[in-house]
């Protein structure tokens, strides 16, 4: 009788519990919702979330206010999301940068493993090695072969110092000995802008991000970082299958919330968030731009933090990369 009657009351506080929880996300959102983006405007990250922040604003009947804060290779942005009161309303564009930061960085003004909370990983997309065609590289096995037979001759801007990027190329540079002058921007779109200019001679960068200029002409693809080619631009092989066997590096972009906000409020806005990159519409135009949705559970985006690091810390140690 006592363990029946201990089994009700335990099964009224899970009720109460639940019932509580979901009080948390009532009504959410009933203002504005606001989500940083630390890098500037233009570039893949930036597409991403206004064409998210669009679907978002028709499914709440509230504003998405996308906002560029760009800086310090991201933490200016983080920064400002780790500082905001947990309740859903400020959320944080990132992707591996997190990780990378928390390796990078001596000190940062926030805790990268403990300030924020996981919403959704939203897609994974390849980074794509691009160069202005007047440069006259041609594929890259020329590349690599320029950039080692004349060291720091390639000028390659990168979308952030200590970002994925220029992670990804010193694996190559590790792999191959090419060395190449590397040209940091504040973001993808001003460093698309120079190669297109010719100011600098390569990027490699987010595919999203230079799609319609590589199928344009304007910007000559060499490859891609990832294991499969991308179905945006089938024609452009993989690194591994260009001259460096077993190389792959997958970026992808996602959303967090500061630490502390209702798990209830981080449920609603990773089933929302999902809705919207599962839509045909969506869905259709993040393909053609480059990006393969992934969608999933905050743990799922927890554990794939979780691995990143180890593999990560390992090449930035070895290049001797440090940011302050």
């Amino acid at each position: 009788m006592l363990g029946a009657l201990a089994l009700a009351f335990s099964g009224f506080g899970g009720f109460s519990a639940l019932a509580h929880a979901a009080d948390d996300a009532a009504g959410f959102p009933s203002k504005p919702v606001h989500i940083v983006v630390p890098v500037a405007a233009g570039g893949s990250a930036d597409k991403l979330t206004r064409l998210i922040a669009q679907g978002l604003t028709e499914r709440w009947g509230q504003s998405v206010v996308v906002e560029n804060l760009a800086g310090a290779s991201g933490t200016i942005g983080a920064a400002r999301v780790a500082k905001a009161p947990a309740d859903g309303y400020t959320l944080l564009q990132q992707g591996e940068g997190l990780t990378l930061n928390g390796i990078l960085f001596d000190r940062l003004p926030y805790d990268g493993q403990k300030a924020f909370t996981p919403v959704i990983k939203a897609v994974v997309n390849p980074q794509i090695l691009v160069v202005n065609p007047k440069t006259g590289i041609t594929d890259f096995r020329d590349y690599l072969a320029r950039a080692k037979a004349r060291p720091q001759s390639i000028s390659l801007g990168l979308p952030g110092n200590g970002g994925i990027a220029h992670v990804a190329h010193e694996m190559i540079a590790q792999d191959t000995g090419a060395q190449v002058n590397y040209i940091p921007y504040s973001g993808g779109g001003p460093a698309t802008l120079d190669v297109l200019a010719g100011h600098v001679d390569a990027t490699l960068i987010t595919l999203a991000a230079v799609t319609d200029h590589v199928r344009a002409g304007k910007l000559r693809a060499l490859a891609v970082t990832t294991p499969y080619r991308s179905a945006a631009l089938p024609d452009v092989p993989t690194m591994a299958e260009a001259g460096l066997p077993g190389f792959s590096v997958e970026s992808w972009q996602g959303y967090f919330a500061p630490a502390g906000t209702p798990a209830a409020v981080v449920a609603k806005i990773n089933r929302d968030i999902e809705a919207v990159i599962a839509s045909p519409d969506t869905r259709a135009k993040l393909e053609d731009m480059g990006f393969k949705v992934a969608g999933g559970t905050p743990a799922d985006m927890a554990r794939t933090l979780a691995g990143e690091r180890v593999r990560y810390a390992k090449t930035i140690q070895t290049a001797g990369i440090t940011l302050r």
